[in-house]
């Protein structure tokens, strides 16, 4: 500190006054009071409650088919489960073997169109990092796209000296098990355009980017890709590419444009052409409808009575301890915002 200096005339840190940095300004400090509390609780249990029977009752009109089919179309001559185990791959796994299974489902009760029609895998972690980032979105969508795949891609990224379009594992292991529906001998037609989300086919998957070298390598993952049709229109892929948070989840195949009766009976030819059997998944094939909650989800309707029926309980608790062994109020104004501040 120089000679003429003061500590009075060292640049002072203290920031401007204003009500805003000093938190003065007018603000709502409700006083929670036993009558307040015992509406709000009352209000949300009254709100809930009818929302979640509404909820539960939309999903109970949902009328669902769902047909497990990976152990009955591969058949085992083992009894013993390791046996039956290595049985199912080597069968899985032959070009030779007649993977054609035909199923029949029976409608319990009159579906009105649109019909969607899902598959549904279990024990499959498309969550895993590797595997979630084992793609390349630049690749999907500029035909002009000249970059490293081997950092984003490995070990699906080239094929020799090519490109592999679309790279990657995820959509190396597409799915490719195909359903064929009919009823009385009747092929049912199954609608399998926009079944992916729009954004996708607009924005994600270029117009002008084709297949390439998809699915040529020495090992086969799953289904192979029309090398004339751009990615914009490979819906299939598009579906499968938005990976699944859970190891069960279900991916939207198509959709029947047409009501089925109650009592009918399908018969669905299936190429049980995908492996799931190495790593002990199953398959399920899914026909559903939907009501405005969507498809049938038992759960959000189920969690709403829950809460409110813990919010009227909670609720009658209280009122009968501010009945039963009431408890005195202190007086408002001597709460810190009813009291001048110190020094004013």
């Amino acid at each position: 500190m120089g000679e003429g200096s003061s500590p009075s005339s060292k640049k002072s840190r203290k920031p401007d006054y204003s009500r805003f940095t000093q938190q003065e300004l007018p603000a709502c400090k409700p006083i929670l009071t036993p009558q307040w509390v015992v509406t709000v609780f009352i209000f949300l249990g009254i709100v809930f409650i009818p929302i979640g029977l509404a909820a539960l009752s939309a999903s109970e009109k949902v009328v669902e088919i769902v047909d497990r089919y990976d152990e009955d179309c591969v058949p085992t001559n083992y009894t013993k489960s390791d046996l039956a185990y290595h049985d199912r791959i080597a069968f899985i796994k032959s070009n030779k073997s007649n993977k054609t299974c035909i199923r029949t489902l029976t409608v319990s009760k009159k579906m009105k169109h649109p019909i969607y029609v899902y598959y549904q895998l279990s024990n499959f972690y498309q969550n895993h990092r590797r595997y979630v980032k084992s793609r390349n979105d630049e690749q999907l969508r500029n035909p002009n796209f000249k970059g490293n795949l081997e950092k984003t891609c490995a070990p699906e990224a080239m094929n020799g000296d090519q490109p592999v379009i679309p790279c990657g594992l995820i959509a190396w292991s597409l799915f490719n098990d195909t359903y064929v529906f009919s009823i009385k001998n009747k092929v049912l037609p199954i609608n399998r355009k926009n079944i992916s989300w729009p954004s996708d086919r607009k924005h994600k998957f270029g117009s002008k980017v084709y297949p390439k070298n998809f699915q040529k390598g020495s090992l086969i993952g799953g289904g192979s890709l029309n090398e004339s049709i751009p990615m914009s229109e490979q819906e299939d892929l598009q579906v499968w590419l938005r990976t699944a948070a859970l190891p069960t989840f279900r991916k939207l195949y198509g959709k029947l444009e047409f009501d089925l009766e109650a009592n009918e009976n399908i018969t669905v030819v299936i190429q049980n052409n995908y492996n799931t059997y190495t790593f002990e998944g199953t398959k399920s094939l899914v026909l559903s409808t939907t009501t405005w909650i969507g498809g049938k989800n038992k759960f959000l309707g189920i969690a709403y009575m829950t809460i409110g029926g813990i919010c009227l309980f909670v609720a009658i608790v209280f009122l009968l301890m501010y009945v039963i062994k009431p408890r005195p109020f202190g007086d408002p104004a001597y709460l810190s915002w009813n009291m001048n501040p110190t020094g004013n």
